[in-house]
């Protein structure tokens, strides 16, 4: 069974979601809709440190949140991608696109 868990953290200028397991097409309207409650509001950091999966459902989810966020002024930061969330945006060739960040020390 494919699970998910979202931990959310505030920061002085971002919002910061830890999740761990895999981003598809089961898991991925729980994550929609923690990631856009906040990229309307604040910028967003997601620790993909400990996903081990995303599907073309998590990366929609991505993309859709990048560009909400940049008509909204804000920033989607993706924080230590794991391999396999990696090689899941890597695919995509929107690895230059999106903000990939080592710690949300590099928040602007």
């Amino acid at each position: 069974m494919d699970t998910l868990a979202i931990d959310e953290k505030k920061g002085a200028n971002y919002t910061l979601l830890e999740v761990s397991g895999v981003i598809n097409s089961v898991t991925f309207a729980e994550f929609r809709t923690k990631v856009y409650s906040y990229i309307r509001q604040t910028n967003v950091v997601i620790d993909l440190d400990e996903v081990t999966g995303i599907d073309s459902s998590g990366m929609g989810v991505l993309m859709g949140a990048f560009n909400d966020g940049e008509e909204s002024g804000f920033q989607l930061y993706l924080m230590r991608p794991s391999a396999a969330a990696y090689k899941a945006l890597d695919a995509t060739g929107f690895t230059d696109t999106f903000n990939i960040i080592h710690a949300v020390t590099e928040v602007l």
